[in-house]
């Protein structure tokens, strides 16, 4: 392979792509639109508050009962873990009118729900220090992919300044949510109407949902018996779970059962103030002591999430890989949560399709190795 694979997207799957393909000593390079790594994976800190930690507004947890890649994965990059808190009681809120209802958890002693020490991002940055930095391009948006009918490929991509760039690739691994593709990129020659079809029709994970965490000092719900796990009918936050660090301050962190038209509508400072009644009603007047509150809306960020995201997340079944076919084939790989079938959704989903487009990266690029030493043979001949 003459000219590097491009790779769209600087999330864990494209970053992954980019260490493995590093490994294996293929070039490759990172077209990032955002001005950060990490896609969906975000972890916030307080400046004026660094010792409270850093919280996870994206993917939380991963079951290395269950998750295999990540678990090697973690291992792998010495990154440090601990058991998500989960003793205790937890709160059903069924009335508004009515205070909770207070339950005992059954815990199943063999699902361990794991946590890393500062927030997935960690991952992200870890990640990161395997690949040469200057593979990655931030601000550099991908708008068009063109292939001749040499079946050379041409990138085409929006940097910062808002000037072109062309670049000649050998394939494009196209690391980001299948409707973002099929809404910004455009192709040459257009990609066949099943593929584009198939695209349209995969839901992003967590475009219509919102993620807040409310610091404090100390996780004092524990104190009362709570494991600040928490079920709500009535919202706006559906579900609650406690987000404390393994030492130190104390976090809630919730869904929203509100509709991403609704938040939208009413705006940042009227959640949150809800957010906070709610906690206060569930967790009694210490919950007032809010040190930082993190909040991200992802269903009103342009990276993630398109119209068709707004509804809730219903098509499962559509996940799993895109149908490329005919003359794209070999030529643009999909990756992401949403085109692995198995763990679709999460970390694990995500680095299970680098993997495999890493393999059929490797596979192509085998064969051209193979092509080159067929001509050599047959030019001494």
């Amino acid at each position: 392979m003459n000219n590097p694979v491009i790779i769209v997207g600087a999330g864990l799957s494209g970053l992954r792509a980019a260490s493995l393909l590093t490994e294996q000593g293929i070039k490759c390079r990172v077209l990032e639109a955002r001005d950060r790594i990490g896609g969906r994976v975000l972890s916030a800190s307080d400046a004026n508050r660094p010792d409270l930690g850093r919280f996870d507004l994206g993917p939380t947890w991963f079951w290395p009962q269950y998750e295999s890649h990540i678990t090697s994965l973690v291992k792998e990059l010495n990154l440090e873990t601990f058991v998500h808190y989960n003793k205790g009681d937890i709160l059903l809120e069924r009335f508004q009118i009515k205070p909770p209802e207070r339950c005992v958890l059954q815990e199943d002693s063999d699902e361990k729900w794991m946590r890393l020490t500062g927030g997935v991002q960690s991952l992200i940055d870890a990640l990161a220090e395997t690949i040469p930095s200057e593979i990655v391009d931030l601000e550099t948006r991908v708008k068009k992919i063109q292939l001749n009918e040499s079946g050379d490929i041409t990138v085409e991509a929006e940097l910062a300044d808002g000037k072109r760039e062309k670049i000649l690739a050998d394939a494009v691994i196209l690391a980001l949510p299948p409707r973002l593709v099929a809404r910004y990129i455009e192709f040459s020659p257009s990609l066949p109407p099943n593929l584009m079809n198939d695209i349209i029709k995969k839901p992003t994970w967590m475009a219509n949902e919102a993620k807040v965490v409310a610091v404090y000092n100390r996780p004092f719900w524990r104190e009362s018996g709570l494991s600040g796990f928490v079920l709500s009918s009535v919202g706006p936050l559906q579900e609650i779970h406690d987000a404390s660090p393994d030492k130190g301050s104390g976090a809630l962190f919730g869904f929203f059962g509100m509709p991403a038209e609704v938040r939208q509508k009413m705006g940042k400072d009227k959640v949150l103030k809800l957010v906070t009644d709610q906690l206060v009603k569930l967790f009694g007047s210490e919950a007032k002591n809010i040190k930082a509150i993190f909040y991200k809306d992802w269903s009103n960020d342009s990276e993630t999430a398109v119209e068709e995201d707004c509804s809730p997340l219903k098509d499962y079944q559509s996940y799993g890989q895109p149908p490329v076919e005919g003359i794209w084939e070999k030529k643009i790989i999909f990756a992401g949560t949403e085109t692995n079938s198995q763990c679709s959704g999460h970390l694990e989903g995500a680095l299970q399709s680098a993997e495999q487009a890493v393999i059929e990266i490797i596979n192509l690029n085998n064969e051209s190795l193979h092509q080159a030493s067929s001509d050599t043979t047959t030019s001494i001949k």
